[in-house]
């Protein structure tokens, strides 16, 4: 069932993009053909109109909890996390600059040199004045995914769809890398997302999703011109909504 997910209703989109992304096939840092790859694409989307907002992980530079175990406090492998959210912004930024797109980048983690400090109110006017905006630093705390931030961004800006980049074609019945009888979910509401505990995102942010309405599309952003299509078509990727 498919018919849910509208097109011609969404125009201001919150785009969430994970630091492995970034990574491409060096699984580490920034792999440039991906990138460049990525920024086509949203120049592509930025052309026909839509307002666009990226929250961007880090995992690429620094995993967090699940890279050092228990070396490090949470709270200080969080924070680390969110310094590396910061690079790739910035990093993206200034590609997309050198291809003559005005962008801004806020900050959840006051940064004033490199950053300006968010709130929804100047986030609200960089886009609608046309510009790209990166917001990085996640929520600004500890113990919260990228994925979570995504969503807050989301319903903080008034956006109309958040957008989730991954590796695979959506939500899956069953985990699609372990395994083979797993089946592509086209449609699903939030409360069979957290009963199923579907974990293309973390369950926090379906959560405040479904308390605020905000619709995701779970789509793969490695296949060319893919953003284009999870916006188009109905058909393309998985819709999660109230």
């Amino acid at each position: 069932m498919v018919a849910f997910y509208k097109p011609e209703k969404v125009q201001k989109i919150i785009l969430k993009i994970s630091g492995e992304i970034l990574a491409g096939k060096r699984g580490f840092g920034i792999d440039l053909n991906t990138v460049d790859n990525l920024i086509n694409e949203l120049i592509s989307i930025r052309k026909l109109g839509y307002s666009i907002g990226i929250v961007l992980g880090g995992g690429n530079f620094f995993r967090g909890a699940s890279e050092t175990g228990d070396n490090l406090k949470r709270s200080t492998a969080d924070d680390v996390g969110m310094l590396a959210t910061i690079q790739n912004a910035l990093i993206l930024s200034d590609l997309l600059n050198k291809k003559n797109y005005l962008t801004e980048v806020y900050s959840a983690v006051q940064i004033d040199k490199v950053a300006k400090f968010y709130s929804p109110s100047r986030a609200k006017t960089s886009m609608k004045e046309g510009k790209i905006c990166f917001f990085c630093g996640g929520t600004g705390n500890p113990f919260f995914t990228t994925d979570t931030a995504a969503v807050l961004r989301a319903i903080e800006l008034n956006a109309d769809l958040v957008l989730k980049g991954t590796k695979v074609d959506g939500v899956f019945t069953k985990d699609p890398a372990k395994d083979k009888s797993a089946k592509l979910i086209k449609d699903i509401t939030f409360d069979e997302v957290l009963a199923k505990k579907l974990k293309v995102m973390d369950m926090t942010s379906f959560s405040l999703a479904r308390e605020f309405n905000m619709p995701i599309k779970v789509f793969n952003i490695t296949k060319k011109n893919n953003m284009k299509e999870a916006i188009l078509r109905k058909t393309e990727g998985t819709f999660v909504h109230q």
